[in-house]
């Protein structure tokens, strides 16, 4: 660590309580969430014995040890921690208002341990948006640096105005809100299950991205102008889609072709470019990276290894060989993160 310029803090990190596992096999088992993309998904990584799952079993549970060696051995000093995906999101709302605070408890005390190396995210159910926005302010005083939301909860999404106390919370407090991906939603899952691509390799990007979009044209950004939001994956192909949805989405507005489509205070592409910030997570690929910079800023692009998920450490030397400067690559490594998260 001493001979680089720079930290390396990781900023889109996942963890659970062992006891997450027992409470999603329940909802597999039971069949009481009409969400196949949570069955298709969950139903592997708790029933597989393949590496893969079993790695991913054993290192989200793991907020000591395992987790640091790790980071060590990739040479990560930082790690701004959440709770998985989909969280509390696939539980019966007071259920996920209770566990969203255990597990939030669970993750403060990791990071009093180890102040040194963790940071944490707020985890909040959005099925009570009011008790989300309560635990918003109680993870503040917890002294977490975000917010996290999983994309869709129940296949609903947060462009519907009963959710924006959570977003409200967050611009009011100036914590950046983590939209994390979400395997998607029923109405979209169907035919990319047949597929094999429902999760990380596309489901999750275009899941996450059109939920994002949901929010900007339904107006939410021009109420919380100051929100700050995050979205990792080189932001899920949105930077590469701005020129498009800018010229469509005004081509929309113009022919007034859908009742609930209205016109923005600004284009997309402003608000992606004055509200939001990427992470790298997963996308260690520096044409993809080089691309954010330019579209984005570089004051605007994140370093984030997704564990344990992908955990490569080999990724790590990849994402350095941009073609950027010692000051760029200490900016995306370090100082973006400590800007946007307060660190």
């Amino acid at each position: 660590m001493s001979e680089r310029p720079y930290l390396r803090i990781a900023t889109e990190e996942a963890f659970c309580p062992p006891d997450l596992f027992d409470r999603y096999r329940r909802i597999v088992a039971d069949g009481s969430l009409d969400d196949p993309g949570f069955v298709t998904q969950w139903r592997y990584y708790l029933e597989s014995d393949s590496a893969r799952a079993a790695f991913v079993r054993e290192a989200l549970v793991d907020l000591e040890s395992r987790r640091l060696a790790d980071m060590d051995a990739a040479g990560i000093d930082q790690a701004i921690i959440a709770l998985t995906s989909p969280g509390v999101q696939a539980m019966e709302r007071a259920d996920a208002v209770a566990y969203a605070r255990y597990a939030n408890d669970v993750l403060a005390d990791a990071v009093r341990a180890h102040p040194d190396r963790y940071h944490g995210l707020t985890a909040v159910a959005p099925q009570d948006p009011e008790a989300a926005a309560a635990e918003i302010e109680r993870g503040h005083e917890l002294g977490f640096k975000g917010v996290i939301v999983h994309s869709h909860t129940a296949n609903a999404y947060m462009s519907d105005p009963k959710y924006w106390p959570i977003l409200e919370a967050c611009e009011a407090l100036g914590t950046p809100l983590y939209m994390h991906p979400n395997t998607p939603s029923k109405g979209m899952v169907g035919p990319l299950i047949e597929s094999g691509l429902d999760g990380a390799i596309w489901g999750f990007a275009i899941e996450t991205a059109s939920h994002l979009l949901k929010i900007l044209v339904a107006g939410a950004l021009d109420r919380f102008p100051g929100l700050k939001i995050a979205v990792g994956h080189c932001g899920e192909a949105i930077p590469f889609w701005l020129y498009r949805l800018d010229h469509m989405h005004g081509a929309i507005v113009r022919a007034n072709r859908y009742p609930d489509v209205k016109p923005l205070e600004r284009k997309i592409s402003e608000y992606v470019r004055e509200n939001f910030w990427i992470t790298t997570s997963g996308m260690p690929w520096p044409p993809a990276i080089e691309f954010c910079q330019r579209v984005l800023g570089v004051d605007r692009v994140l370093y984030a290894m997704d564990y344990p998920y992908q955990y490569v450490p080999e990724e790590v030397p990849m994402t350095e060989s941009i073609d950027a400067s010692p000051e760029v690559l200490r900016m995306l490594f370090q100082t973006n993160a400590e800007a946007l998260f307060g660190l």
